[in-house]
């Protein structure tokens, strides 16, 4: 039976960023109305006495779990220590005062950066302890797959039910667009328009462009997460991508071809690739709650340039 969310108290942590506010919209779309978006300056989730003021204030049913500490492979190179630390306590400390207070329905929302380095392609969720994550966002990673630990132990000692899911890389309208914590797609947006628009004849581009990587269109990402929750009820963690994959040199060129730039592409191999490769398999979500996703990748990148060219 789907969870009616038309008739439960959702509280939705990092429901105005960039992937919460699309979870919200498709909450509101199927019927919730009762969504509580808690904000970092009212309720610092890394302080267990602001999680239980909220959860004193909002009484949810359920709770999705969006709030995060994210960036790009320069972001976490820089802070490992606060990234491990803050992802951790926010959804540690927030799963156990939800299960103190009898909350229907936990949705723990990690990252493939929990996959391990080397995971054979297509990563399927049976492989995710085969390994150690990429070097680079490995206390990101392995700080959300903590909550997958959490999830299973709490549903086989106390019957609690928590799921947790694993998005690839996000992108869409209302992504970051800063230099210093965005993530690849963003940042050649922003990078190929600025070099555009200055007439720079050279952009420089981290790493070899021969990794690899899956990007999921974040309105996407937004249904399958109300999918799950609405319909899933197991342990075992679920992939949420397209199931395809696209070089990073590919995809340099594809975002310059739309922007326009005609200048040179100079790859800095001094600076890392990240993970080799990503690309998940996908069919257990679409088996256990009907998830695929639709939007086509140059339809979402041509979306998601134009949206920085009028906001920005």
């Amino acid at each position: 039976m789907a969870l009616s969310l038309d008739q439960r108290s959702i509280v939705v942590t990092g429901g105005a960023g960039f992937l919460g506010r699309h979870v919200v919209a498709e909450l509101e779309r199927r019927g919730a109305k009762q969504v509580v978006v808690p904000r970092s300056r009212e309720f610092d989730l890394v302080d267990g006495d602001a999680v239980r003021r909220l959860l004193d204030h909002a009484r949810p049913d359920v709770v999705i779990h969006l709030a995060a500490v994210v960036g790009g492979i320069g972001a976490n190179r820089r802070q490992p220590g606060r990234f491990f630390y803050e992802n951790l306590m926010m959804g540690a400390q927030l799963m156990e005062e939800a299960r103190r207070r009898g909350v229907e329905k936990f949705v723990a929302v990690g990252t493939v950066c929990s996959y391990p380095k080397h995971a054979p392609v297509p990563f399927r969720e049976e492989t995710l302890w085969d390994g150690y994550p990429e070097e680079t966002n490995a206390p990101y990673g392995l700080a959300k797959k903590m909550l997958l630990v959490q999830a299973q132990a709490y549903r086989a000692e106390y019957g609690f039910d928590a799921v947790f899911l694993l998005p690839v890389n996000l992108y869409g309208p209302g992504d970051d667009f800063d230099p210093e914590t965005s993530h690849v797609i963003p940042a050649l947006v922003r990078k190929f328009v600025e070099a555009r628009e200055a007439g720079a004849p050279a952009v420089e581009v981290w790493g070899t462009g021969r990794a690899s990587r899956e990007f999921l269109y974040v309105e996407d990402a937004a249904e399958g997460i109300v999918l799950a929750t609405e319909r899933y009820e197991s342990d075992a963690p679920v992939n949420l991508g397209t199931g395809s994959e696209i070089t990073i040199r590919d995809l340099a060129e594809k975002i310059r071809a739309i922007v326009g730039y005609e200048g040179e592409l100079r790859w800095d191999a001094s600076k890392p690739d990240g993970q080799p490769r990503r690309r998940l398999d996908t069919s257990r979500a679409a088996s256990e709650f009907g998830f695929r996703a639709h939007t086509e990748f140059d339809a979402g990148l041509r979306r998601t340039i134009a949206w920085y060219l009028e906001q920005r």
